[in-house]
């Protein structure tokens, strides 16, 4: 992958390094490493320099960043991407469900990461897979892929700074009594096992997850899920915990009289670009299979988009995210 920014210098940047100025703008420690090592890859005003050059206003600084290789554990597969936004810098991608993030060993070849490197591949383009919102392998919905090291730093920074918004749509069965409200439970490794996950009020980490009933249909309830922390499994075993664990949940719920897989749709994330700081949106619709829980008779959805809150919406650029 090869990516190439531009930065015109302020006046209020001015006499600061090259590296300082990165910095300034969330390059990290080891992005500036990585570009020191890349011939040509800053240059101020069309000519190479240095990290510790210094910045005068004015002045354009050109940064190079290139990837020759690409992730030697992730083999290219023909799968089709569902792509709801690229640009330069990274990827949106709505995931269905029954898809891993990563190869492992018994889904070496049907990851998102392989279907990433079948799409650059067919580009002649080198790419490292970096997802940044990882779901679970049967939650569906929206992810972010960044498409070089700068951009995925980034990301990664903004996720534990919790300056990514999202929004996710479950469904249990009954009606949630309260309708809305906030579980505030800490998460820890379920004693014997690996993958499990459970309340652990004494060594556990922190989970905040914010949720109201959206709509109430075939006994089901649909419920909005906003995440503070990111934690395995977070939405799964806080919805347990209140009482109304989420269908279809082959490891905590294992209620599958209406749909296969856990009932989890990752439907909405809110961010500012990495590199440009524009505020971004993108909204995913609800799946065919959690639509058929609600309205199991119904060729779509029977309400009117304006109406309806898991209507498919296009994807936006510039909301406004206060």
């Amino acid at each position: 992958m090869e990516r190439i920014l531009t930065y015109q210098v302020s006046l209020c940047d001015e006499g600061l390094s090259v590296a300082r100025f990165l910095k300034n703008r969330r390059y990290s420690s080891g992005n500036i490493a990585d570009l020191k090592k890349m011939d040509g890859s800053i240059l101020i005003n069309g000519t190479p320099a240095y990290m510790v050059a210094r910045l005068r206003a004015g002045d354009l600084l050109t940064v190079h960043i290139r990837e020759l290789v690409s992730s030697p554990k992730i083999p290219p597969s023909p799968i089709p991407l569902n792509i709801v936004y690229e640009d330069g810098d990274l990827l949106v991608v709505n995931k269905p469900a029954d898809m891993p993030i990563h190869p492992s060993m018994h889904n070496y070849t049907n990851s998102l990461g392989n279907a990433a490197a079948w799409y650059f591949a067919q580009q002649n383009c080198p790419f490292v897979f970096r997802c940044i919102n990882r779901l679970d392998h049967n939650t569906s919905g929206l992810t972010v892929v960044a498409k070089h090291p700068v951009s995925g730093s980034i990301l990664s920074s903004m996720v534990k700074n919790r300056e990514i918004q999202r929004e996710y749509l479950g469904i249990v069965r009954g009606t949630v009594t309260p309708p809305s409200g906030t579980v505030t439970a800490p998460l820890g490794r379920k004693p014997g096992s690996i993958i499990e996950r459970t309340i652990d009020f004494e060594n556990g980490e922190s989970a905040v997850t914010h949720y109201h009933v959206v709509a109430e249909q075939n006994g089901h309830s649909l419920i909005s899920l906003r995440l503070e922390t990111g934690r395995t499994h977070q939405i799964r075993i806080h919805m347990k915990y209140l009482g109304f664990p989420l269908i279809g949940d082959s490891l905590y719920n294992p209620d599958m009289e209406w749909i296969g897989r856990q009932a989890l749709h990752s439907r909405r994330l809110r961010f500012c670009h990495p590199i440009t700081g524009e505020a971004m949106e993108f909204t995913a619709p609800l799946p065919e299979d959690m639509r058929r829980v609600l309205f199991p008779h119904a060729p779509s959805c029977p309400l009117p988009p304006a109406s309806c809150p898991y209507a498919a919406n296009p994807a936006a650029k510039g909301m406004d995210l206060s």
